[in-house]
């Protein structure tokens, strides 16, 4: 921790305490055990490791049952990804590779090293035969669905190159935006939903509801690419639908034009809008996970992305630089994401509220994204009441309004927040003095003056000495011991 990182916790002390709170007291439900895995399994977690530090800890807490086949599922879809995101592979090669890739996963040894030196992943590739090794031990059910997953990935991959390769911009209309994010997420969402249900770790129900699975990547997959806008201009990509963008500005560069602020806002509004139509999707797809693991691998997430929305809203940063959610925040969030579905749904509630507070009626969207804002807390409302029907009957039996009675456990929770603010900040200025008074100590003991700075203080002598002021001051001070 540097000391920008010192002076941000000492100022924003709850989001210390998380911090604190997530290392110290996070047990997860399940934990892995490397020393029973084979050599070629444990390489396989430290791609994991490499590739995505987030998924890799969520991915590690699930129910053995599914340990093992979503870790593999995970490195099989990046390996895909790697190869598509690859501008230095030529498209008579890549369309085969994408196409045919599900098939690579059942080849015994098969590796490829054509990926540019500098490709972010190139060393997953290089020794995929890991993967694969592991793949064919893994049920025959888990594979079927995998290789489903990933054959149409795939195809939807090479579809996109070839469009792109050819001149033609693939993310045209809405319709194309939402089918390229089907593609390379929420296909991930259906994959994970029939693993679960074959695990018997969720709902059978929402086999059946492919709206809810695929709305889980969709919120994802929209969120990352509204946070990205700028690194994925950099590297010549666009992901914004023209049918969106091209509302505000004639040429998608003129929305990182500074003269072009409100309107680059404005489009921001609109994207956010689009991602914000998944969100009540998403909660309602979280109710029919039966297992803990389950819940939290796929909340967690959740949680992340409409914190990142409420970042990104309105906010001119995401044109200047890729901007992402404190850890501090981060770690709260993954602290309430990893209880219970009311706590998601809290989580949720508070980030859309923030959305709803930064909406201004200069913006044309503003009354679609305060309906969607709507739509989702009355959704929560729906399954968590924040009025006590009791009550309620109450107030239309003798005519008197309802007074809003305040959860015992959030006013708790609320009083122990604050004393735990002020333990930390007592705790910080603490250890500030402390390591103060060491630092003047070992000053002292290496042959400090502080008779001399005291006396100059006195004098006013505040200011910086000039070179015969300080040559006085050593001749009116020296004793000549040394």
């Amino acid at each position: 921790m540097g000391v920008t990182d010192v002076f941000y916790y000492t100022l924003h002390i709850r989001e210390l305490k998380s911090i604190i709170q997530w290392k110290t007291w996070h047990n997860p439900v399940h934990e892995r055990d490397p020393k029973t895995e084979t050599v070629s399994l444990r390489i396989c977690f430290d791609f994991l490791d490499k590739t995505s530090r987030s998924f890799s800890a969520v991915i590690q807490e699930l129910h053995p049952e599914l340990l093992v086949p979503v870790a593999l599922f995970y490195l099989i879809l990046r390996g895909l990804d790697t190869i598509e995101d690859d501008m230095t592979i030529p498209l008579e090669k890549k369309e085969p590779l994408l196409k045919e890739f599900y098939k690579i996963t059942e080849k015994e040894g098969w590796s490829f090293s054509g990926n540019g030196p500098d490709e972010r992943d190139r060393e997953l590739l290089v020794q995929f035969h890991y993967v694969t090794e592991e793949y064919r031990k893994i049920k025959p059910v888990y594979r079927e669905i995998i290789n489903d997953v990933a054959e149409q990935m795939g195809n939807g991959m090479a579809e996109y190159c070839r469009r792109s390769a050819e001149g033609r911009s693939g993310v045209e209309s809405v319709k194309d935006y939402d089918m390229y994010c089907y593609y390379v997420a929420g296909l991930v969402g259906n994959g994970l939903t029939r693993l679960f249900v074959e695990s018997g770790l969720a709902n059978p129900a929402l086999k059946e509801r492919k709206q809810l699975q695929t709305s889980m990547g969709l919120f994802l997959q929209k969120t990352n690419i509204i946070r990205d806008v700028k690194e994925d201009w950099d590297d010549k990509r666009r992901f914004w639908p023209r049918e969106i963008w091209s509302k505000y500005v004639d040429d998608f560069g003129d929305l990182f034009k500074p003269e072009k602020k409100e309107a680059a806002l404005n489009c921001t509004s609109e994207m956010v809008l689009n991602s914000l139509n998944h969100a009540d999707e998403c909660l309602f797809y979280l109710a029919g996970l039966r297992e803990q693991s389950a819940f939290n691998f796929a909340a967690v997430p959740q949680g992340m992305a409409i914190a990142t929305l409420a970042l990104v809203f309105r906010n001119p940063q995401i044109y200047k630089k890729n901007i992402k959610i404190t850890k501090g925040e981060a770690c709260q969030i993954m602290l309430d994401s990893t209880q219970n579905l009311q706590k998601v749904c809290e989580v949720f509630r508070k980030f859309v509220r923030q959305i709803h507070r930064k909406n201004t009626p200069k913006d044309p969207n503003f009354l679609k994204i305060s309906v969607a804002c709507g739509k989702v807390e009355q959704f929560i409302e729906s399954i968590f009441p924040s009025q006590d029907p009791e009550a309620l009957q109450r107030a239309a039996e003798t005519g008197m309004p309802v007074a809003k009675k305040e959860d015992p456990r959030v006013v708790r929770e609320r009083e122990e927040a604050k004393w735990d603010a002020i333990y930390m900040l007592i705790a910080v200025m603490g250890t500030i003095t402390v390591i103060t008074i060491i630092m003047l100590g070992v000053a002292w003991m290496m042959g400090a003056r502080w008779d001399v700075a005291f006396n100059e203080l006195r004098k006013g002598g505040v200011n910086r000495p000039g070179r015969d002021s300080a040559r006085t001051i050593v001749e009116k001070y020296d004793r000549g011991e040394l």
